[in-house]
This record gives C-alpha cells, structure tokens and sequence, in this order.
C-alpha cells in the first residue's frame, strides 16, 4: 500500500531519552511522521535506511533522540488530494527568473513553494532538487513526483511537479505564469528526464 496515499490517523512515540522510536499506524506517511517529529523526510529515510516511501503497519522507525509521548494528529487528505491542493494554490503566478515569492515564481522557486507548504524543504535550483530524494521510473510516476526536463541542452534545466494521469504544474516561462501541462505534449515527452520522490 502506498503511504503517500494512506490517511493521518494517531501518532504513537515511544522510546528512551536516547534514542525514540516510532511504530508505524494505519495512515501514517514519511511526511507525516518526519513532521510530527521536527525532522526532513529524507532525514527520516535516512536514519532507517529506507528507500520506498511505503510504511508498514507495526513497523519500527528510528526518530532520533527525544522521550516518550503519544501525540494525536488530525485527520489530513489523502496524498494525491494533498499535493495537487498545494499545487494549484500557486497557479497563476507570474513567471521570474530566480524568483521565489508570490511576486514571481521560477519553475524551482514554484516546486519549493508548494513543498514548503507541505512542511517539506527542498533545495533552491532543479539541478539541486534533481539529487533530492530518490529516483523513480516514467511508467511508476505518482502524484507529487518531481520531474525533470533538458530545456536548454544541457542536462536538468526545468523542474514540474507530478499530478496524475499525465499532467505535471509547473512554472512556464514560455507562457510567463504558473500552470499546469502534460507530458502528451510533445515538447515536454522529448526532453524529460526523470523523476524524484522526495514524499
């Protein structure tokens, strides 16, 4: 079952001062578990060694130091729901080079923005976003996947954000706003690259 899709249900801590550990309820996500515990999601994987988003039920994880508690969660949407929430939040915005406010937006400047308001940080420019999380293949794609495309010639020079069914939100500066296009377009099906999930 894919955890990106679960529901938030309660969060259960348990541990010693030195080490917490988390076992893994019915809903929980590596989003919201890295939340609950003030950690980056890719911290979260890297302190348990995982390299799939997918949690298993009664599954323990290694939260870092801290003591024990049990904290309660409100219900949240499922992923998908989520992140084209947040992805459509920011459409319409002006395109800017290197801009990063709700005054212009570049197509990393438009990624982070809609991941920072999912509590997730991610790094500044595409090229940097493109070593974050890990890798997955075109035809595994899930909703808040990043994606990237060669638009200059030379190598990864555009980042979008995965929606579903094709279609990926992204900072256009050939229409000059934010929006939302798909990879049956031409253009983009011949200069993607990859994808990254960093959720």
């Amino acid at each position: 079952m894919n955890a990106f899709r679960m529901f938030l249900t309660v969060v259960a801590l348990s541990g010693s001062a030195a080490a917490a550990t988390y076992t893994v309820r019915a809903g929980d996500t590596i989003s919201s578990v890295a939340q609950r515990n003030n950690l980056q999601p890719q911290k979260l994987m890297q302190l348990n060694g995982l390299n799939t988003s997918t949690l298993q039920i009664g599954q323990k994880l290694n939260v870092g130091t801290g003591g024990s508690k049990a904290v309660a969660a409100a219900p949240t949407s499922g992923g998908n729901t989520t992140i084209r929430t947040a992805a459509l939040r920011f459409l319409g915005i002006r395109y800017a080079a290197g801009g990063s406010s709700n005054w212009g937006l570049d197509c990393s400047g438009y990624t982070q923005a809609v991941y920072r308001s999912m509590g997730v940080s991610l790094p500044r420019t595409a090229a940097s976003q493109f070593r974050s999380g890990y890798a997955v293949g075109r035809s595994n794609l899930q909703a808040g996947d990043l994606m990237f495309f060669n638009t200059m010639g030379r190598g990864v020079s555009h980042v979008a954000i995965y929606l579903g069914n094709g279609s990926f939100a992204n900072a256009n500066s050939y229409y000059g706003r934010t929006m939302i296009d798909n990879l049956s377009n031409p253009y983009w099906s011949s200069r993607y690259i990859g994808a990254r999930r960093v959720m």
